[in-house]
C-alpha cells in the first residue's frame, strides 16, 4: 500500500508541473481539460479522497458532459486515492484501462555528476519555443500539437528549466524539463532522437537536469514513466529512481 500523504504530496506538484487550462472541482474530484493538447494527464478526472464516494454515478455523468463538451473522451485516473468503491463501479461497467504509469522518486542529497555526453556542462534555455520546436522534432510528435504544447509550458507556474541538446550537424538530440517546486523537483517531457539513442545522451540530459535541480535546492527528485517503455523505466531505475505508486486512465468502452 502507497503512503497516501506521499501520494498528495506528489499528485499535487505533478498537477502543478504540467497545468491544464480548466480545473474545476467536484468534492475532491479534480477534473482537468484542455482543449489545446489531448494529453490524458491534462484531460482527466482525478479522485484525490478515497472517502468521498457520494452520487458516484451522478457526477461521472457530469464529468462525461464536460468531456464532450471539450470534444475529449471521459477518462478517470485511478489512482491510491480513488475511492475504491468507484474503482469497483468502473470494474463492474467493464471499463476499459488506458495505460499504467510509474511514478517515481529518487533522494537528491548526493551531487549529480554532470557527466555530459559531449564533455559540456549544459544550462536550460528560457526560450519555450525553441524548446517545444525541439521537443516535436526529437518526439516526432504531430506539429499541429505546438501551440497547445506551448500553452502549457508557458503556464507553468513554478521555476522551471527547458533542457535541449544539440548537435551541429543533426540539430536537436534530445530535450527534457525540469519544474522545481520546493523541496521537489519533476522530470518531464525527457526525449531523445531515435537516430541518437543508445548513446548515452538520456543519462547526460536526465543527469543535467538533476543538477540544475538540486543547485536551486531540490531534495528529491520524481518522474512518471509509463511501464510499457522499458526504456524509460530502466533509465530512471538506473538512475537511483524508486516506485511511490502507480496509477492508470480508465474510461468507459465506446458503443
Amino acid at each position: 500500500m502507497a503512503d497516501l500523504a506521499s501520494v498528495r504530496r506528489l499528485e499535487a506538484v505533478g498537477f502543478r508541473a504540467w497545468p491544464a487550462a480548466s480545473t474545476q472541482y467536484d468534492g475532491s474530484w479534480l477534473i482537468r481539460l484542455n482543449a489545446g493538447h489531448p494529453s490524458k494527464r491534462l484531460n482527466s478526472v482525478n479522485p484525490l479522497d478515497p472517502s468521498d464516494v457520494r452520487d458516484l454515478a451522478v457526477r461521472i455523468e457530469k464529468a462525461a458532459k464536460r468531456f464532450s463538451d471539450y470534444g475529449r473522451p471521459l477518462l478517470v485516473r485511478q489512482t491510491p486515492l480513488t475511492p475504491p468503491p468507484l474503482v469497483e463501479m468502473m470494474d463492474q461497467a467493464g471499463w476499459r484501462h488506458a495505460g499504467e504509469t510509474a511514478v517515481m522518486l529518487v533522494d537528491l542529497a548526493e551531487p549529480v555528476a554532470p557527466e555530459s555526453a559531449d564533455g559540456v556542462e549544459h544550462v536550460p534555455s528560457r526560450d519555450v519555443g525553441r524548446f517545444v520546436d525541439a521537443r516535436i522534432r526529437v518526439s516526432g510528435d504531430d506539429p499541429a500539437l505546438k501551440p497547445g504544447l506551448t500553452e502549457v509550458v508557458s503556464a507553468i507556474s513554478p521555476e522551471a528549466g527547458l533542457f535541449i541538446f544539440e548537435k551541429p550537424e543533426f540539430g536537436p538530440t534530445a530535450v527534457t524539463l525540469a519544474v522545481h517546486d520546493n523541496d521537489l523537483a519533476g522530470i518531464l517531457q525527457l526525449a531523445v532522437a531515435p537516430e541518437m539513442r543508445g548513446r548515452g545522451i538520456a543519462t547526460s540530459i536526465l543527469n543535467s537536469a538533476m543538477r540544475w535541480a538540486r543547485l536551486r535546492g531540490a531534495k528529491r527528485a520524481w518522474v512518471q514513466a509509463e511501464i510499457e517503455n522499458e526504456g524509460a523505466v530502466h533509465l530512471y531505475r538506473k538512475a537511483g529512481f524508486r516506485e511511490v505508486y502507480r496509477y492508470v486512465y480508465r474510461g468507459p468502452v465506446a458503443p
